[in-house]
């Protein structure tokens, strides 16, 4: 599947504009990743912008995201990939035993902190954002409640990544798509 076919899919099935951004986050740290590690950049990115795509319509951990799975193999979708998101949650059972799925699982719930963090400063920008700026925040539990900050530690851990080592990683990734997600604020590039 190319980066377009998944892209419409994204858009067939998802309305909620924030979502869409969380997934263009996840895609581009995915990039990033993939090219670290010496992999298939257009690959990785297009697992990380389908991994949510059935969340509007599966909002549930009973339904998500295996339930999405079948529509996925519907339009062609590698297995890999399917698996590949499966992975990303722990219900499921599919092993993260592949650096693409490790890294899945990292990049998906730290976009989430990073982009608030991003919000509450008065650039409204990840241009000048920082992991120390990130670090400042994971202190205070009642910011971003809704961020797992377990699920980051371990998924760093998973990774084999300093965690704000792979924080400063995935705010590179998101600049690089600041204009798309919102985030270029009142910096001028």
């Amino acid at each position: 599947m190319t980066r377009d076919e998944a892209l419409s899919l994204v858009r067939e099935f998802v309305k909620n504009e924030g979502l869409v951004r969380h997934m263009l986050s996840v895609e581009a740290a995915m990039r990033f990743y993939a090219e670290k590690y010496g992999e298939d950049v257009e690959l990785w990115g297009v697992l990380g912008l389908l991994h949510d795509f059935d969340w509007e319509i599966h909002p549930t951990l009973e339904e998500h995201p295996q339930a999405g799975s079948g529509i996925l193999r519907e339009r062609g979708v590698s297995e890999d990939i399917i698996q590949d998101i499966l992975s990303h949650a722990d219900h499921t059972g599919v092993p993260r035993d592949t650096v693409r799925r490790k890294s899945l699982f990292a990049c998906d719930e730290v976009t989430g902190l990073i982009t608030a963090v991003a919000l509450v400063r008065p650039s409204r920008s990840l241009y000048d954002l920082e992991a120390s700026s990130v670090k400042k925040k994971w202190k205070d539990k009642a910011f971003a409640a809704g961020t797992d900050r377990g699920e980051m530690e371990q998924a760093a851990k998973e990774l084999g990544v300093e965690l704000w080592e792979h924080v400063g990683n995935v705010i590179t990734a998101m600049r690089k798509i600041a204009p798309e997600l919102g985030l270029v604020g009142n910096i001028q590039q």
